[in-house]
């Protein structure tokens, strides 16, 4: 559990060193904090996927775990676009990324530690991360990139969530592992180093974007409905979806915990490139980065 904690620790700390270079002037407002994002989006990140996705093992890819999850997602992502429709209605864009923020969680520099030392076993968190990555991050970076309803447009959005340099990666990486690929050192050393700057880039940025505006200051019942969805109900989901496919035990403990983790901060990077739903997601992120921790408390007890 101590590895746990130092896991949000640590995210805290880096969240914080951006804060205070933003209110030194170290970082800057606008074009000179989102490119923090775009670097991030378009080299960093992609890096760190493929080197992760590259190394592991594709026998674990095919789990009723990975399966629950999968379908928790997605019903989450459905039920915030219904919430979004009844309740607060906003842009296609606006409201692809609040459901991003309900349903998208932190698989990496959270979900690893959480699976090796709440779960006792690290074999679900690559396989979600490649879930996401390839599956569900077409679909939002097209949400987020629409801009009209034109078929031109529509097409524009599909290309681009579909070439998106995450999603690439993530299929560059599996096909990698299936084949048992061995990657040159040459190429995967750089590859790492690049990918060691995507999660503090992306931290520094968030940090950086909470200079001058309070939190739930806008977007109020949007953010607080991902939230809820996020920590209650894509659990709630995943127990149901679980069970009615006869989970129980270490694997349906698994699914819970996985699918009560916090929302992934490249959600808010994916909000921030695009320049859309920026608020909901980073306000959504830093909630629910506070708040899973007793959430995964809650599950722990549950299962004894």
């Amino acid at each position: 559990m101590l590895d746990v904690l130092t896991g949000f620790a640590i995210i805290f700390v880096v969240i914080g060193v951006g804060f205070v270079l933003a209110h030194r002037g170290v970082i800057g407002k606008g074009e000179a904090r989102l490119q923090f994002n775009r670097t991030a989006f378009w080299a960093a990140t992609p890096a760190l996927i493929f080197s992760s996705v590259a190394k592991s093992d594709t026998s674990a890819f095919v789990s009723p775990v990975v399966a629950v999850i999968a379908a928790a997602s997605i019903a989450t992502m459905a039920l915030y676009w219904l919430c979004s429709q009844l309740f607060f209605s906003r842009s296609g864009a606006e409201t692809m990324a609040g459901a991003a923020a309900a349903s998208y969680y932190n698989s990496v520099n959270i979900g690893l530690p959480i699976a090796t030392y709440v779960i006792g076993d690290a074999t679900y968190a690559i396989p979600a991360l490649v879930l996401q990555m390839a599956v569900l991050s077409p679909f939002i970076i097209a949400g987020l990139n629409a801009q009209g309803t034109s078929m031109q447009s529509i097409w524009r959005s599909v290309v681009s969530g579909v070439t998106a340099p995450v999603v690439l990666a993530a299929v560059a990486g599996f096909i990698v592992s299936a084949a048992k690929w061995q990657v040159p050192e040459v190429i995967m050393k750089p590859l790492e180093i690049l990918g060691g700057a995507s999660i503090p880039m992306i931290l520094m940025s968030f940090g950086a974007s909470l200079k001058g505006d309070a939190l739930l200051e806008e977007d109020r019942l949007p953010t607080i409905t991902a939230t809820v969805l996020k920590l209650v109900g894509m659990p709630a989901i995943a127990l149901a979806v679980g069970a009615a496919l006869g989970l129980d035990g270490a694997e349906l403990y698994a699914a819970l915990i996985l699918a009560a983790l916090p929302t992934a901060q490249n959600v808010y990077n994916y909000a921030a490139t695009y320049e859309v739903g920026e608020t909901v997601a980073r306000d959504t992120v830093f909630l629910t980065t506070f708040l899973s921790l007793p959430a995964m408390l809650a599950i722990a007890a549950l299962f004894g």
